[in-house]
Protein backbone atom coordinates (compact mmCIF):
# COMPACT_ATOMS: atom_id res chain seq x y z
CA UNK A 1 0.00 0.00 0.00
CA UNK A 2 2.81 2.42 0.77
CA UNK A 3 4.42 1.60 -2.60
CA UNK A 4 1.13 2.25 -4.44
CA UNK A 5 0.79 5.68 -2.76
CA UNK A 6 4.37 6.55 -3.70
CA UNK A 7 3.80 5.55 -7.31
CA UNK A 8 0.63 7.67 -7.44
CA UNK A 9 2.52 10.66 -6.08
CA UNK A 10 5.24 10.24 -8.70
CA UNK A 11 2.90 9.58 -11.61
CA UNK A 12 0.07 11.80 -10.45
CA UNK A 13 -3.41 10.94 -9.31
CA UNK A 14 -5.42 8.59 -11.56
CA UNK A 15 -8.06 11.33 -11.88
CA UNK A 16 -5.50 13.28 -13.91
CA UNK A 17 -5.60 10.62 -16.63
CA UNK A 18 -7.95 10.74 -19.58
CA UNK A 19 -10.71 8.16 -19.37
CA UNK A 20 -10.51 7.77 -23.14
CA UNK A 21 -6.78 7.36 -23.78
CA UNK A 22 -5.39 6.80 -20.31
CA UNK A 23 -2.83 9.54 -20.97
CA UNK A 24 -1.95 12.11 -18.36
CA UNK A 25 -3.81 15.37 -18.73
CA UNK A 26 -3.35 18.77 -17.17
CA UNK A 27 -4.74 19.80 -13.87
CA UNK A 28 -8.11 21.46 -14.24
CA UNK A 29 -7.77 25.17 -13.68
CA UNK A 30 -9.82 26.88 -11.05
CA UNK A 31 -11.50 29.95 -12.50
CA UNK A 32 -11.61 33.09 -10.40
CA UNK A 33 -15.03 34.75 -10.04
CA UNK A 34 -14.07 37.80 -12.10
CA UNK A 35 -16.21 40.21 -14.08
CA UNK A 36 -14.60 38.98 -17.29
CA UNK A 37 -15.60 35.41 -16.48
CA UNK A 38 -19.15 36.56 -15.72
CA UNK A 39 -19.42 38.37 -19.06
CA UNK A 40 -17.84 35.41 -20.87
CA UNK A 41 -20.32 32.98 -19.28
CA UNK A 42 -23.33 35.19 -20.07
CA UNK A 43 -22.17 35.63 -23.67
CA UNK A 44 -21.35 31.93 -24.14
CA UNK A 45 -24.75 31.01 -22.73
CA UNK A 46 -26.35 33.16 -25.44
CA UNK A 47 -24.13 31.64 -28.13
CA UNK A 48 -25.17 28.15 -27.01
CA UNK A 49 -28.90 28.83 -27.44
CA UNK A 50 -28.71 26.73 -30.62
CA UNK A 51 -26.16 24.26 -29.11
CA UNK A 52 -23.50 25.40 -31.62
CA UNK A 53 -20.68 27.91 -31.27
CA UNK A 54 -19.64 29.17 -34.69
CA UNK A 55 -16.26 30.62 -35.64
CA UNK A 56 -17.79 34.10 -35.66
CA UNK A 57 -19.20 33.61 -32.17
CA UNK A 58 -15.80 32.34 -31.07
CA UNK A 59 -14.31 35.59 -32.37
CA UNK A 60 -16.60 37.62 -30.09
CA UNK A 61 -15.76 35.33 -27.17
CA UNK A 62 -12.09 35.83 -28.06
CA UNK A 63 -12.51 39.61 -27.78
CA UNK A 64 -13.97 39.17 -24.29
CA UNK A 65 -11.29 36.66 -23.29
CA UNK A 66 -8.52 38.96 -24.47
CA UNK A 67 -10.03 42.15 -23.02
CA UNK A 68 -10.40 40.58 -19.58
CA UNK A 69 -7.19 38.48 -19.69
CA UNK A 70 -9.02 35.20 -19.15
CA UNK A 71 -6.82 32.08 -19.03
CA UNK A 72 -6.28 29.74 -21.97
CA UNK A 73 -8.81 26.93 -21.90
CA UNK A 74 -11.55 29.11 -20.45
CA UNK A 75 -14.06 27.89 -23.07
CA UNK A 76 -13.92 24.29 -21.86
CA UNK A 77 -14.30 25.28 -18.24
CA UNK A 78 -17.20 27.62 -19.02
CA UNK A 79 -18.87 24.94 -21.12
CA UNK A 80 -18.66 22.62 -18.10
CA UNK A 81 -20.09 25.33 -15.83
CA UNK A 82 -23.05 25.89 -18.14
CA UNK A 83 -23.68 22.13 -18.27
CA UNK A 84 -23.57 21.99 -14.45
CA UNK A 85 -20.59 19.64 -14.59
CA UNK A 86 -18.54 21.92 -12.35
CA UNK A 87 -19.53 24.62 -9.90
CA UNK A 88 -19.89 28.19 -11.09
CA UNK A 89 -17.46 30.31 -9.06
CA UNK A 90 -19.72 33.35 -9.50
CA UNK A 91 -22.50 33.74 -6.96
CA UNK A 92 -25.45 36.16 -6.81
CA UNK A 93 -23.44 38.80 -4.93
CA UNK A 94 -20.66 38.60 -7.55
CA UNK A 95 -23.25 38.85 -10.34
CA UNK A 96 -24.72 42.07 -8.96
CA UNK A 97 -21.24 43.57 -8.61
CA UNK A 98 -20.10 42.44 -12.06
CA UNK A 99 -23.08 44.03 -13.80
CA UNK A 100 -22.16 47.55 -12.73
CA UNK A 101 -20.61 49.97 -15.20
CA UNK A 102 -16.79 50.02 -15.48
CA UNK A 103 -14.19 52.03 -17.36
CA UNK A 104 -13.34 50.37 -20.67
CA UNK A 105 -16.73 48.74 -21.19
CA UNK A 106 -17.58 50.89 -24.20
CA UNK A 107 -14.26 50.03 -25.85
CA UNK A 108 -14.71 46.29 -25.26
CA UNK A 109 -18.27 46.43 -26.60
CA UNK A 110 -17.11 48.42 -29.64
CA UNK A 111 -14.37 45.83 -30.35
CA UNK A 112 -16.90 42.99 -30.15
CA UNK A 113 -19.28 44.91 -32.43
CA UNK A 114 -16.56 45.47 -35.02
CA UNK A 115 -15.57 41.79 -34.82
CA UNK A 116 -19.17 40.75 -35.50
CA UNK A 117 -19.56 43.22 -38.38
CA UNK A 118 -16.29 42.29 -40.11
CA UNK A 119 -17.56 39.19 -41.81
CA UNK A 120 -20.33 39.26 -44.38
CA UNK A 121 -22.76 37.02 -42.52
CA UNK A 122 -23.97 38.02 -39.09
CA UNK A 123 -26.05 35.44 -37.28
CA UNK A 124 -28.88 36.07 -34.87
CA UNK A 125 -26.70 34.52 -32.17
CA UNK A 126 -24.03 37.15 -32.79
CA UNK A 127 -26.64 39.90 -32.50
CA UNK A 128 -27.91 38.32 -29.29
CA UNK A 129 -24.37 38.09 -27.90
CA UNK A 130 -23.86 41.81 -28.53
CA UNK A 131 -27.18 42.57 -26.85
CA UNK A 132 -26.10 40.58 -23.78
CA UNK A 133 -22.81 42.46 -23.66
CA UNK A 134 -24.61 45.79 -23.97
CA UNK A 135 -26.99 44.93 -21.11
CA UNK A 136 -24.38 43.40 -18.79
CA UNK A 137 -21.96 46.28 -19.35
CA UNK A 138 -24.68 48.85 -18.81
CA UNK A 139 -24.04 50.64 -22.10
CA UNK A 140 -26.41 53.65 -22.03
CA UNK A 141 -28.36 54.88 -25.09
CA UNK A 142 -26.12 57.92 -25.58
CA UNK A 143 -22.98 55.77 -25.30
CA UNK A 144 -24.42 53.25 -27.74
CA UNK A 145 -25.11 56.06 -30.24
CA UNK A 146 -21.54 57.37 -29.83
CA UNK A 147 -20.10 53.88 -30.32
CA UNK A 148 -22.13 53.36 -33.48
CA UNK A 149 -21.12 56.80 -34.79
CA UNK A 150 -17.47 56.01 -34.09
CA UNK A 151 -17.76 52.70 -35.95
CA UNK A 152 -19.39 54.52 -38.90
CA UNK A 153 -16.52 57.05 -38.95
CA UNK A 154 -13.94 54.25 -38.93
CA UNK A 155 -15.82 52.39 -41.67
CA UNK A 156 -15.76 55.49 -43.90
CA UNK A 157 -11.97 55.14 -44.01
CA UNK A 158 -11.79 51.52 -45.18
CA UNK A 159 -12.31 49.91 -48.57
CA UNK A 160 -15.50 47.98 -47.78
CA UNK A 161 -16.91 50.69 -45.53
CA UNK A 162 -20.34 51.00 -47.18
CA UNK A 163 -21.07 47.30 -46.71
CA UNK A 164 -19.83 47.51 -43.14
CA UNK A 165 -22.15 50.46 -42.39
CA UNK A 166 -25.07 48.60 -44.01
CA UNK A 167 -24.51 45.70 -41.59
CA UNK A 168 -24.29 48.16 -38.69
CA UNK A 169 -27.55 49.81 -39.79
CA UNK A 170 -29.21 46.40 -39.97
CA UNK A 171 -27.98 45.60 -36.45
CA UNK A 172 -29.25 48.95 -35.15
CA UNK A 173 -32.68 48.52 -36.72
CA UNK A 174 -33.13 44.87 -35.66
CA UNK A 175 -31.71 45.38 -32.18
CA UNK A 176 -32.44 48.95 -31.14
CA UNK A 177 -31.25 50.07 -27.76
CA UNK A 178 -33.94 49.21 -25.20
Amino acid sequence: MLLRDTIRELEGDDSQHSAYTGERGGVAMVLAPTRGLHLYLRTLETALDDQIVTDDEMSILGVISHAFALPDGVLGQCWAILRNQIDNPIDAVDTADHERRRIGDATTYQSAMITALEDEVITEDEWAMLDVMRRVMGIQPDENALIEESVRAMAAKVEDGASFVARLDRYSSLHPYR
